[in-house]
């Protein structure tokens, strides 16, 4: 069997940190942004960590064991 490739967009998305979390990008900051104020754009730029449930998947996107 071929070696299973990793998922490209996956590793473009996520990044791992040095303790093993896997970092993304918070969702909402593209468009529609006129009513949106200051704060919740700035908070939108500080990104977030996979929730737990998911990081076993995303894992084997990057990785693929």
């Amino acid at each position: 069997m071929p070696k299973m490739k990793t998922k490209s967009a996956a590793k473009k998305r996520f990044n791992v940190t040095a303790n093993g979390k896997i970092k993304r990008a918070c969702s909402g900051k593209n468009h529609i942004l006129t009513k949106k104020d200051r704060k919740r754009k700035n908070n939108l730029c500080d990104g977030a960590y996979v929730d737990k449930t998911q990081q076993k998947t995303i894992q084997t996107l990057i990785y693929n064991k």
